[in-house]
């Protein structure tokens, strides 16, 4: 539910900002907490908000939910137009940030080093995609907008598999544009998109008792994570890989000699990990040449990579040696599955230049009793691409002996050479700009391609504002780009062609 203290205090950080209807949006949508499957907070304050306004409001079987606002007078000739964005957030914290998403609301703050930008404290802002629900919630509350009959469709869970759109249903919308407002820079349109898939692999391990007397924790942690499409060719580490190349070089010298007890590292499959933590048990008369040999690896790692990961570090923390951990075999076995599970860019676009066309990201990995556990996200322009990537996960777990299941796989978005609204799009906004925009298509999972299953004659563009460092605490939007991205969006809803 609404926050009202938070409420407040977002709305203090942005009174002198424009638009101030979408402002005054952002400012409640951060006040009602809404991390990916903790929707239904939001989802009934908008509901129940649109109900208040006498707009038509539905939510379909999957918990999507759908207003439509008539056209403005002189406008009812003109083709509806569907405004789009999903409800949920990513949901990362800082190491010190105690912040439950399913009840802390988001606090919104200027960026300390360039009041330019938007910020919150110590979390992930939520602009992707709040920014773009607020403006869909500020043009349906607009009383001087000249628009068509607006459709705006707000997704549910679209972070961690697109459900929304999976569940959305031909015949759900009549409009036959669709703006989505999933993008993340400003100046660019984007009309096509990567598909993905997930991979979850599994590897069975064996635990038993030592009569070790000392363990440890070794954690990697400072690095600056993001969003595993947008930014995976950027260089920026992965904590999961970084600890087991730093284990990797260690085990030779020291085979027999540590086990594993727990391992832990990342939190969302889409979010590249910042932090990675292992257990290790030993015998204490080894401790100070382990110790060693791990910061020693570290150091190497660190080196390689200090230009992109200026805050990377290694802690070494005591810890208490309690219960069984792996056998010396598994322990390696682990720790060389780990260091294989490949993460970063596959291939490059031939076709769309500076664009990777296939990657994948290592984001979530843990040894327990259960096992070795761990989760990657492939992305594609084609879908051979991302076919092959799964053939060969698929064959390096069956060397090692883990097995790998592929879920949540979703098609890409393929550009329409018959768009009516892309040049229109462009057209406002070279008018706008002062110049042409960037046409593009994104290493991204936007929601249009599953949107144009359900709905294949739905003409999609993608537009947003520009938003930085997303899916990681250094979340932030540029303030001034919100104003621009507004103009467009109206200037869309103005210039909607007429009525075949």
């Amino acid at each position: 539910m609404l926050n009202n203290t938070a409420y407040q205090t977002n709305l203090s950080a942005v009174e002198n900002l424009e638009p101030r209807l979408l402002w005054q949006w952002f400012a409640k949508i951060c006040a009602i907490p809404h991390p990916s499957y903790y929707e239904e907070a939001i989802a009934n304050h908008i509901v129940d908000w649109a109900k208040a306004r006498g707009l038509s409001v539905r939510r379909d079987d999957v918990g999507n939910v759908i207003i439509v606002k008539p056209a403005t007078k002189g406008m009812e000739n003109r083709e509806s137009i569907a405004l789009q964005a999903h409800l949920d957030m990513v949901p990362q914290a800082n190491a010190d940030t105690p912040h439950d998403f399913s009840t802390d609301p988001i606090l919104l703050r200027a960026n300390p080093d360039d009041k330019n930008w938007l910020m919150a404290t110590g979390t992930t802002l939520g602009a992707d995609n709040g920014i773009g629900m607020a403006s869909c919630l500020a043009v349906l509350e607009s009383d001087d907008l000249a628009h068509p009959q607006i459709e705006v469709l707000l997704t549910m869970t679209e972070e961690t598999g697109m459900v929304g759109v999976f569940g959305l249903q031909a015949g759900e919308l009549q409009s036959k544009l669709m703006v989505n407002t999933d993008t993340e820079e400003i100046g660019e349109i984007y009309i096509g998109c990567a598909g993905g898939i997930e991979a979850n692999i599994h590897l069975p391990l064996t635990q038993t008792n030592y009569s070790f007397d000392d363990a440890l924790n070794f954690t990697i942690k400072g690095l600056k994570g993001g969003h595993s499409g947008l930014d995976i060719y950027k260089n920026r580490g992965n904590a999961i890989k970084m600890l087991a190349r730093v284990l990797a070089e260690v085990l030779p010298n020291f085979y027999g000699e540590f086990a594993i007890q727990i391992l832990t590292g990342g939190t969302l499959r889409n979010a590249i990990p910042r932090e990675a933590s292992v257990k290790l048990a030993f015998s204490s008369d080894r401790r100070d040449e382990l110790v060693a040999a791990l910061q020693a690896a570290f150091d190497v790692v660190r080196n390689e990579i200090m230009r992109a990961e200026p805050n990377v570090m290694c802690q070494v923390a005591d810890a208490d040696h309690v219960g069984a951990a792996l056998t010396y075999e598994d322990t390696a076995k682990a720790i060389r599955l780990l260091n294989v599970l490949p993460s970063g860019v596959v291939r490059q676009s031939d076709l769309a230049e500076d664009t990777v066309e296939t990657s994948l990201s290592f984001g979530v990995a843990s040894i327990d009793e259960q096992g070795l556990s761990a989760n990657l996200l492939i992305r594609s322009l084609v879908e051979s691409g991302k076919a092959a990537v799964c053939t060969s996960l698929d064959n390096l777990a069956s060397l090692a002996g883990a097995t790998a299941e592929f879920t949540g796989d979703y098609v890409g978005w393929n550009p329409d050479d018959q768009s009516l609204i892309t040049p229109l799009t462009a057209g406002l906004y070279a008018q706008i700009l002062g110049h042409e925009p960037q046409i593009k298509v994104i290493h991204a999972g936007l929601e249009c391609g599953l949107i144009k299953q359900s709905h294949p004659d739905m003409d999609i563009v993608s537009i947003g504002p520009t938003i930085k460092n997303a899916h990681s605490p250094q979340e932030m939007v540029h303030i001034d780009s919100v104003a621009t991205y507004w103009q467009l969006l109206t200037q869309i809803l103005a210039n909607a062609p007429s009525k075949a």
